[in-house]
This record gives C-alpha cells, sequence and structure tokens, in this order.
C-alpha cells in the first residue's frame, strides 16, 4: 500500500490493463495456436505434394511473425509498463513468488523468437523434414510459454493450498492450473483458424480460395469438443474457489460470460457451416467481422476471469487496492493513516478534506477515476455525508466485487467529506430547524360519571409508513387500522358486541387519497378484490362502518386509505378520525371520541439514495428518490424496474417479496421485504444504536413526525425492544435462513446486544413482536429487555391481546410507540385526547384510581392484570 499512487483521468487503471492486455492475449494465443497451424499445414503441404499449400503456409508465416513477434512482443512490454503502474504491489508479489517461472518462461519466449526467424527465413531453402522440425521447436515453445503463464495467471485467481503454504508449487499448480491450460489450448487452436482465414484472402484462385476456408474452418470447429470439456471444468474449480453466488450478485461476470458463450456458439457454428456447406470464398468483411468477434470472444473471456476475481486482485491475499487480506482487521481496527509513509503531515482529532483526498487516492483511484470511466462523481452524486458515510459501511460485505474500507471511522468520515465536499461540490447541509404547526387537540369538558358508555379507540401499529411514488413503485400503501370497544360502565363493566353501530371518519380538512395516490390500482393483486377508486385494500373509505374483529370483544376499520396530506397539500402526519357508537335500532348516539391515524412518507430512503423531500422539505418521494431505488435494484438483483416503470408497468414490493402484513404471499425462494430490507440496510448504516433506525423510520428527533411518542421515548429508543440494526434484522433473517439470500446478508453482521448469532431467537416480522412482558414481568417493570423476548404470535400480540376481562391492552394503553402519556409534536396532547377527555389525566385509562372511566366504584381487586393497584394483589370477585 505504500507505493506511489499513479493517478489516472480519464480512464480508469483496470480498463487500461484490460485494453492492453486484451490485445496481447489475444496475440499471444495467436502465438501458441497459430505455431501448431503452421507446422501441421507445412505437414500436410509436404505429404500431399501441393506446392500452392505450401506457399500459403509461407505467405502466412511472414504475417504471423509480423503480428505475434512485432505486435505481440510491443504489447507484452505494454502489460510490464501498465500494470506496474496500477498494481505496483501485486506485480512486484508476481515477480518475486514466481522469478523462476518467469525466468523459465522468457528463456522460451527466446526459443521462440529464434525458432520462428530461423522458420521463415529459411523457408524453402531448407529441406522439408528439417525445416519442420524448426516449426515443431517453436510450436513447443510457444505452448510451454503458456503453460508458464497460465500457471501464472490462473494462481490470480485460485490459489490454492499457496494462501496456507507459501510454496511455490503449490501456487503454480494451482486448482484452476489444469483447467485452465486444456481451455486455453482450445482457444488458442480456435484463434489460428480465424487468423488463417486473413491470409487465405490473398489467395487469387477462388476455388483454392474457397478450400482454404474450409481447412481454416476445421481449426475453428474442431476443438470444440475440448473447449466444452475443459470449459465446463475450468467452471466447476472457479465456482469451488469463489462461489455460485458470483452469478448472482456480480452481474459483470453474467454478462460477459453470455458474452463469451453467445460469440462462442456464433463462431462454432460459422465454422461448421463454413466447412459443410460454404458455397464460395470469404470476402475481407466477413473475415474482419470474424476476426473482430474472437477479439470480443477473448476480452467477454478475461473481464468474465478478472471480474470472478473480484474483490482480489491475488484472490483471498492482496485487495484490489493492495491491502493484504491478513492486515485488514488491523487497518480498519488501527487505521489507514497510520500506515502510511506519505500521508497528510499534521494529524488532526477531526477528519480533514486533505486525509480523505489522500486515502481516496490509495483506496479509490486504483479504479476509479474523477470525471472519466468508471466516474467516482457519477457514482457518488447522489450521497450527503450520511449517505456516503453508509455506502463505505457496507463497501465490500452484501456484495463483494469491491473491497471493504480499511480505517477508522474517523478516516472513513474524511474520506466522505472529500467525495462529498472536495469532489462533488456540495456544501454542508444548513442547521434549521423544522417549523411543526401546532394543531387543535382541545379536549371538551365531559363527566364520564354522567355517561352511560365509555368509547376507547387507538390505531393497531402507532405510525403506518407509505410511499407516495406509485407511478414508479409502491413500497406500502396507504393502509391505516383503527380499532375501538364501546363499554357499558357499571360494576363490573360491559364490553358492548351486539346491537350497536360503530362508525368512522376522517376530518374534512384531511385529503381523501383519490387525490394524492393511486392506490387503488394495486389492491386487485394484492386482495382479489374489484375496487373502486376512494375504497382501501380492505375495500375501506376514509369514512365508514367499522366491522366486529374476530377476537369478539372489539370493533375494526382495516387498511384505511388515508394519507398524511391535507387537501392543501400539507404535511399532517397526525389526521384525526372521529368514531361514534349508536345503537343499531335507534339511531341513538351512545358515545363519541376521537383517535389519530397516524401514517407517514417521512421514510429516510433519500438519505442515501439522493433526491431530497418531495412535501415542504420534511417528507414524501421524489422521482429522483424512486429511480435511484430502482437503479439500485436492477443493478444489484437483475431486475429492469425502471424500464419497465416507465413503460407504464410499476411494481410494487410485495410482487416478488412476501409480506406478512399485508398478506402477501410473494415469489417462492425470496426473503419476506422486511428482512430483506432490514437485512440489506444493516449492512450499511454506521450506528449500532437508535439512530441508525431513525435513518429510514419517521422518528427523527428534528423531524417531520417523530413516530416514537409515548412514555416509553422517556428512557428508551428503539434498539431497547428491537436491538441494533443487526440484531433487529439478523432475528427476521433467521427466520428466512432456508432461503438462499438470507446467509449473504448475514455473514457480515455482527449482535450488539446479544452475545452470538446462535443465541438470538428468529422471528417473523408482525406476527412475532417483542413481548411487552418481557421488561413487565408479572405485570411489574424489571430491568430486563423485550429484545429477544418474542411474542409466539397470534391473541399474545400486543396489538391484540386482551386482559382477563376481555380489554384490549391497546384500548388502556393506546398503540405501540404511543403509549400513554404520548407526546405528539404537532400538540403535546394530541395522542392524549381520550384519557384527557374521560380521566383529565393523560395517562393510561383508569390511573391514579380513575377506574371510573368504566367501573361504577372504584374497585379493590387487580381486575385487569396484576399490579394494577400497586398493592398486594387481591383477585377479581369471582376468581
Amino acid at each position: 500500500m505504500n507505493y506511489p499512487t499513479w493517478l489516472p483521468t480519464g480512464v480508469d487503471g483496470g480498463s487500461l490493463i484490460a485494453l492492453i492486455a486484451v490485445l496481447h492475449v489475444y496475440i499471444a494465443h495467436l502465438a501458441v495456436g497459430g505455431g501448431i497451424f503452421l507446422v501441421v499445414t507445412e505437414m500436410l503441404a509436404v505429404r500431399w505434394n501441393n506446392p500452392r499449400l505450401l506457399d500459403y503456409v509461407r505467405r502466412h508465416t511472414w504475417f504471423f511473425l509480423l503480428v505475434t513477434m512485432v505486435f505481440g512482443g510491443v504489447s507484452g512490454v505494454g502489460i510490464w509498463f501498465i500494470i506496474a503502474l496500477v498494481q505496483p504491489a501485486a506485480t512486484s508479489k508476481l515477480i518475486h513468488e514466481f522469478v523462476f517461472g518467469w525466468a523459465t518462461e522468457w528463456v522460451f519466449f527466446i526459443v521462440e523468437i529464434a525458432a520462428l526467424l530461423f522458420y521463415h527465413y529459411l523457408f524453402g531453402k531448407l529441406k522439408d523434414r528439417p525445416h519442420i522440425i524448426i516449426g515443431w521447436i517453436y510450436a513447443a515453445a510457444a505452448w510451454a510459454s503458456l503453460f508458464i503463464i497460465n500457471g501464472i495467471l490462473s494462481f490470480m485467481l485460485t490459489p490454492g493450498r499457496w494462501l496456507e503454504t507459501g510454496n511455490f508449487w503449490h501456487g503454480f499448480f494451482n486448482p484452476g492450473f489444469f483447467p485452465s491450460l486444456v481451455f486455453r489450448t482450445a482457444l488458442a487452436l480456435t484463434v489460428a483458424g480465424l487468423f488463417g482465414l486473413v491470409t487465405a484472402l490473398r489467395e487469387p484462385d477462388g476455388q483454392f480460395r474457397a478450400l482454404l476456408t474450409r481447412y481454416c474452418a476445421i481449426w475453428i470447429s474442431l476443438p470444440f469438443v475440448l473447449f466444452v470439456l475443459a470449459g465446463w471444468w475450468y467452471r466447476s474449480v472457479i465456482f469451488n474457489v469463489v462461489g455460485k453466488d458470483i452469478l448472482d450478485h456480480l452481474p459483470r461476470v453474467v454478462n460477459n460470460m453470455e458474452l463469451f458463450l453467445w460469440i462462442s456458439i456464433i463462431l462454432i457454428a460459422g465454422g461448421i457451416i463454413m466447412l459443410i456447406r460454404w458455397p464460395r470464398p470469404m470476402g475481407a468483411l466477413l473475415t474482419a467481422v470474424l476476426v473482430v468477434l474472437g477479439l470480443g470472444w477473448f476480452g467477454a473471456f478475461e473481464y468474465a476471469r478478472e471480474n470472478a476475481r473480484r474483490p482480489y486482485v491475488i484472490y483471498g491475499y492482496m485487495y484490489s487496492n493492495s491491502v493484504l487480506a491478513a492486515e485488514a482487521d488491523r487497518l480498519r481496527e488501527d487505521g489507514w493513516l497510520g500506515e502510511a509513509k506519505w500521508k497528510p503531515n499534521a494529524a488532526t482529532p477531526e477528519p480533514t478534506i486533505a486525509e480523505g483526498e489522500y486515502i481516496f487516492a490509495h483506496q479509490c483511484q486504483i479504479c476509479h477515476t474523477v470525471g472519466g470511466h468508471m466516474d467516482i462523481l457519477k457514482r457518488t452524486a447522489q450521497f450527503d455525508v450520511f449517505g456516503m458515510v453508509s455506502q463505505l459501511t457496507g463497501q465490500g460485505k452484501v456484495n463483494t466485487y469491491m473491497p471493504l474500507f480499511f480505517g477508522t471511522e474517523k478516516e472513513k468520515r474524511a474520506l466522505a467529506e472529500f467525495i462529498v465536499y472536495g469532489l462533488n461540490g456540495k456544501e454542508p447541509p444548513a442547521d434549521t430547524p423544522l417549523e411543526i404547526p401546532q394543531l387543535n387537540a382541545d379536549v371538551p369538558a365531559l363527566d364520564i360519571t354522567a355517561e352511560e358508555y365509555t368509547l376507547l379507540a387507538w390505531n393497531d401499529l402507532g405510525m403506518h409508513c407509505m410511499s407516495d411514488a406509485d407511478d414508479l413503485w409502491l413500497f406500502l400503501p396507504p393502509a391505516n387500522s383503527l380499532w375501538a370497544q364501546l363499554i357499558k360502565r357499571g360494576d363490573p363493566p360491559e364490553v358492548i358486541t351486539e346491537g350497536v353501530i360503530l362508525e368512522y371518519a376522517v376530518e374534512p380538512a384531511h385529503a381523501h387519497p383519490e387525490e394524492q395516490v393511486g392506490f387503488w390500482d394495486w389492491a386487485d393483486e394484492l386482495f382479489g378484490a374489484e375496487l373502486e377508486p376512494g375504497f382501501g385494500l380492505a375495500g375501506k373509505r376514509v369514512t365508514g362502518q367499522m366491522d366486529p374483529a374476530e377476537n369478539a370483544v372489539a370493533y375494526n376499520a382495516e387498511l384505511i386509505p388515508v394519507v398524511p396530506y391535507t387537501d392543501q397539500g400539507s404535511f399532517r402526519p397526525y389526521p384525526r378520525f372521529t368514531i361514534t357508537a349508536r345503537d343499531t335500532a335507534s339511531g341513538e348516539l351512545l358515545a363519541q371520541t376521537r383517535v389519530v391515524a397516524p401514517t407517514s412518507t417521512e421514510i429516510g430512503c433519500m438519505n442515501c439514495h439522493g433526491g431530497g423531500w418531495r412535501v415542504e422539505d420534511r417528507a414524501g418521494f421524489t422521482r429522483e428518490t424512486s429511480l435511484n431505488i430502482l437503479r439500485a435494484h436492477d443493478r444489484l438483483s437483475g431486475t429492469s424496474l425502471v424500464a419497465e416503470a416507465e413503460a407504464g408497468q410499476p411494481h410494487k414490493c410485495q410482487d416478488c417479496h412476501p409480506d406478512p402484513v399485508l398478506g402477501a404471499e410473494g415469489l417462492p425462494g425470496l426473503l419476506n421485504l422486511p428482512a430483506a430490507i432490514h437485512g440489506f440496510h444493516a449492512n450499511y448504516l454506521p450506528y449500532t444504536d437508535g439512530a441508525a433506525c431513525v435513518s429510514c423510520h419517521p422518528s427523527r428527533p428534528n423531524g417531520a413526525t417523530l413516530c416514537l411518542r409515548g412514555r416509553h421515548r422517556e428512557f428508551a429508543d428503539c434498539t431497547t425492544c428491537h436491538g441494533s440494526i443487526a440484531d433487529h434484522a439478523l432475528a427476521l433473517l433467521k427466520h428466512e435462513a432456508n432461503k438462499p439470500g438470507a446467509a449473504r446478508l448475514m455473514r457480515n453482521l455482527e449482535p450488539v446486544y446479544i452475545d452470538s448469532v446462535e443465541a438470538i431467537n428468529p422471528r417473523l416480522p408482525w406476527m412475532q413482536e417483542p413481548d411487552c412482558l418481557g421488561c413487565h414481568q408479572e405485570y411489574q417493570f424489571k430491568d430486563v429487555a423485550a429484545y429477544n423476548n418474542w411474542t409466539p404470535g397470534g391473541d399474545l400480540l400486543y396489538r391484540n391481546r386482551t386482559d382477563r376481562r376481555g380489554i384490549m391492552c391497546a384500548a388502556c394503553h393506546n398503540s405501540p410507540h404511543a403509549v400513554y402519556p404520548a407526546v405528539n409534536i404537532y400538540n403535546a396532547n394530541l395522542d392524549n385526547y381520550q384519557p384527557l377527555t374521560y380521566q383529565g389525566i393523560a395517562g393510561t385509562i383508569g390511573t391514579e384510581a380513575s377506574c371510573y372511566v368504566c367501573h361504577l366504584t372504584v374497585p379493590t381487586y387487580s381486575g385487569h392484570h396484576l399490579h394494577m393497584l400497586k398493592v398486594e394483589d387481591n383477585p377479581p370477585p369471582g376468581g
């Protein structure tokens, strides 16, 4: 890592190596196969006593000498020059490790030069036998050069036991040596046939030229069987080393392999057609096309082979930025700059642009340019510093074609600031606090003791997130669910489930969904229901009648299509609903209350994917954000979401990924949506505390939603119940462990609050959640964590749970994330309407002896659950 750096501008170093190397390798294989072609053709001309064929060999020898010795020699020097500039550490390692191999190859190369010169200049001057012997000497020396070079090239991809022993012979005769040697020999013979067509063009006799065309076609076609068998052998060896998942997660490998296979088919088929049915001599244009195809053939093969090696330049030993794999962990802990000889002089406690520039030159600019090919500006234009730090954090973890970042958190920040501020020219964001409008939350004067009924209502999740760019894609639809219980006050109180109608209605100022999003277009696919515009995914409108719940103690209206916008387009994440209970027979009003249906588009995708907020600089998906997300998915997963969206066929995530909360089955073998999203992003987010959660979820302390607003916010954050982002993701992924994508996302995740991955209990999202009793054992607070204590699901979920009297937990305690007393940034008491209305205290229903909300007299026993009265528990009457 301490070599001076050469900083390319327009073209990256890797592409320069590829440009020179592909041309040289193409000609080098011609030098191997062409030598055999020359001497075999000469032998046939002598045996058949065919002077015209012998003259063809003589002319082809001159062409062959010029191409292989002149162009091949010069391009060979060019390779040494460019690899020494771009990869000095790797070049030095190959020279020192295989110095005797190189010396042997140079001996063979000298023999090649001498033999070919003798072969050409003594053509027609020596007798046939000694001339043919010279030809065979050249052919043998050329193949021996391939033998040596092949050992070193295959070592770079499949070093095998050398990684453990450092033994020369283990490195040279590595697992890929023999399949690569046979494969390249077959390629060389095919190339000899291709270039044989070039000199055949100069044959004046059309009939003889046609015969030469067929003869060259034999050389193109005959190695086919050897080519296929060796190729399959070589492929299996590579997969054993780097794994089959390179086909899924290294698109360039797949693309180049496909190109190589298609050109192979074209060349082999063309050779067979020329051999069997070619009616006339080859023309110059067709010959040129075949030779150029051959160059593309080699380019595709070499690119696939080189990309399969990523992120290494010597697989398993040295990364592409010259960091030794054995030193990677130490550099991440102790720092990159501490090892650097030409670093900026003065160390500072805070990251500096100069430090970032130095790190960029050594860790990034080996592959990337500024403004040229592999342009770093194009690839990072969407990032702010947080997004850039996240990219560096996740680099090389999920998709391994790039190395990990090697350095401390400070050095990572320095590099991010250099790329964002120094290269992309962005300015640090202004720290301007958002203005949060204060909403009316007036509480009516109500003497609950004079009322016959108490109506309790709540939202089931405490916050519903949704996307609003469904002309391009749909992440989550507007689908808020409200619940309610009607209680007839008495001793004991009675939960009313018959003879009443419960209705709900959104406040008039809030937008109707058809004015904002076209979510109903997705409904038929998700739920198989033909719905009219304005209906929700369960057939609900924003105003309507609630249904009896399956638990037989409550009413609910599921998946209401409410959106977080007013009819003026302002962002308001807490639309309020009026819930009304009436007698079925008489229509008499029995009770009425208000409840918020929290829903937000303040999902932080733009933090990494760019684009900014769509609405009031605080929420919503811009077109740029959405397209960047889809482009990333297309690039990493081989999909075509951008093209399909722009063609008027957008997708929802649940088209492919199962989603338990919406009942979407998805495609077999794919991770469920929460596991896929959290599993992927846990590798990138640079925090282990709640800051990682609020980077995406709408609960930033300085944001426009702050969905975690309940009493737990006073002493806990997201990680208290859900664990760190890594812990959270691991639990979800372990549930999906039988699916192929899970292991890939888990391999670099380390638990924070649990000792080991093995100790983490798997869970199904939305169906298994942190159990309240993990902290509130026996309904008293204990100093333990809720994380890893999952409910079995069903009726034991907090949102579904009832007490021993049939009252649902959320009826008294309110929604998850908004447990009473909740403090809402739009009005401190916006969520507390019911407890304030019924008992004058913004706390749990019944708190501080406010049992009269439902009871006529204050009970002396803990009727709903243990330790309610905070005294020695007494059983309720009747048990």
